[in-house]
């Protein structure tokens, strides 16, 4: 599976019944409430990665690059405008890009 099939499928279970899919329930919600499900996800692998726990770390990893997946879709962001953005900055310092932030 690649991140733009889970995009896919997340993308075409926006108008399915939550009842019937975690996704849609997930974005019935709203995306605050995907945010914030994002963010539990995301501290439940920094303890895993902390733990040195490679199996919890994998798991948890999958599970943040979902909620990742489900918050841009919950706002409306295609995965193809972050990849964008990613290509935009290969080849560049992360250290230069950051200052060319400020």
């Amino acid at each position: 599976m690649t991140l733009d099939d889970l995009f896919a499928t997340i993308e075409a279970r926006k108008g399915a019944d939550p009842d019937s899919s975690w996704t849609a329930k997930l974005l019935s919600k709203g995306p605050e409430k995907c945010a914030e499900k994002f963010g539990e996800e995301a501290v439940e692998a920094i303890i895993e990665a902390v733990k040195d726990d490679k199996a919890g770390l994998t798991s948890e990893a999958a599970d943040v690059l979902y909620h990742l997946l489900v918050m841009l879709a919950a706002r409306d962001v295609p995965l193809g405008d972050v990849m964008d953005e990613l290509a935009r900055r290969q080849g560049t310092s992360g250290i230069a890009e950051k200052a060319a932030r400020t």
